[in-house]
């Protein structure tokens, strides 16, 4: 009884794992809901990082 319990438990972990991978591939992967959303974040965040750098090297001058 106890080792069908146990075996019970392993697959309801696979099955979680599972859906929070395909959860994550829903809105992140290639096609996701999200990433626009991520990319643009993305490209602001290296833009305001090389503004800066910019800034900085024009300031030694």
């Amino acid at each position: 009884m106890l080792k069908n319990k146990k075996g019970q438990s392993t697959l309801e972990y696979i099955i979680l794992v599972t859906a929070v991978i395909a959860i994550i591939i829903v809105f992140l992967g290639p096609f996701g809901i999200f990433r626009p959303k991520l990319n643009q974040v993305l490209e602001d965040t290296s833009n305001s990082m090389l503004n800066m750098s910019n800034r900085l090297m024009n300031s030694r001058r």
